[in-house]
């Protein structure tokens, strides 16, 4: 019997096979897929049963090893809401890089993390798989500028503080002055803000005895407010400032808190004499 010459058609291998040798390329990803989507799950259910402690993060860091190696690395960090919380500080919070594995570190422990920042009121941080992470910020409002014991602070309208540094670039807030201005500051605030004659001409709010306010005016008079009645106040001074131009009088202060009497201090008369002529035994 005369023998099949070699490479004839019947040596050929069956074509499921030769369809296979051409995708595993293809099949090659896919599996990795599949076996990471597999991890995923069983992790998932590990870390919901595994006993609290130090074991959920051994668990954690073990699922984020074994799918990152079938591709399920961060590929690209997405934040939204961010104005004025310094993106190196909020990159360090969230403690994840491009290149870490997506499943291998806590949302909630990074959410808590961002939200001591002293920008952030509140975060969210989520995963979009296979390689995204979303952070959203909700930032705290700067409301004003509070000046105690010659330093400056940033604060929001609950009156805490937000940050020291950097206060210059928010000079155009209202300037709150004395121990305990925070406390009181948003009711005084807005209500100048609803009574922009006599807000214009405002340079601060100095809180006294931590229980009522002066305002110092831009010409140098002080508004002296009383102590919980500052609305009603500042109506009245509103009134007179339209019938009798009163904050443009050369005045030291004006004394509201008699109730419906008004005290005003004229400011000093200018000295007529000449200053004394410097000591010989200081320099000029």
């Amino acid at each position: 019997m005369a023998s099949r010459p070699r490479g004839s058609v019947n040596d050929r291998p069956p074509k499921w096979k030769l369809f296979l040798r051409r995708q595993r390329w293809t099949l090659r990803p896919l599996a990795w897929g599949c076996a990471g989507m597999v991890a995923l799950a069983a992790g998932t259910i590990l870390l919901r049963n595994a006993p609290p402690g130090g074991s959920i993060a051994s668990v954690r860091e073990w699922i984020g090893t074994i799918t990152a190696n079938a591709g399920m690395r961060v590929n690209d960090i997405v934040i939204e809401g961010r104005a004025n919380t310094p993106e190196p500080f909020l990159r360090a919070a969230l403690g994840v890089r491009i290149g870490d594995p997506i499943i291998g570190f806590s949302l909630e422990r990074a959410r808590a993390d961002i939200e001591k920042l002293t920008w952030v009121a509140h975060a969210t941080v989520e995963r979009r798989l296979p390689g995204t992470i979303v952070v959203v910020l909700w930032e705290r409002r700067p409301f004003a500028v509070w000046q105690n014991q010659g330093k400056y602070v940033l604060i929001d309208r609950d009156g805490q503080p937000v940050t020291d540094e950097e206060v210059a670039k928010f000079r155009h807030l209202p300037l709150i002055v004395g121990p305990g201005a925070p406390d009181g500051a948003r009711v005084l605030l807005d209500a100048l803000t609803g009574r922009p004659a006599i807000q214009s001409r405002v340079v601060a709010a100095m809180r006294i005895s931590e229980r009522r306010w002066n305002l110092r005016m831009k010409n140098g008079t002080d508004i002296l407010l009383p102590e919980g009645h500052e609305i009603e106040a500042l109506d009245r001074l509103l009134t007179l400032q339209q019938e009798t131009a009163l904050l443009d009088r050369p005045l030291q202060s004006i004394d509201m808190r008699l109730g419906d009497k008004l005290v005003l201090r004229p400011r000093p008369a200018p000295t007529d004499k000449p200053p004394p002529p410097p000591s010989p035994n200081k320099p000029v």
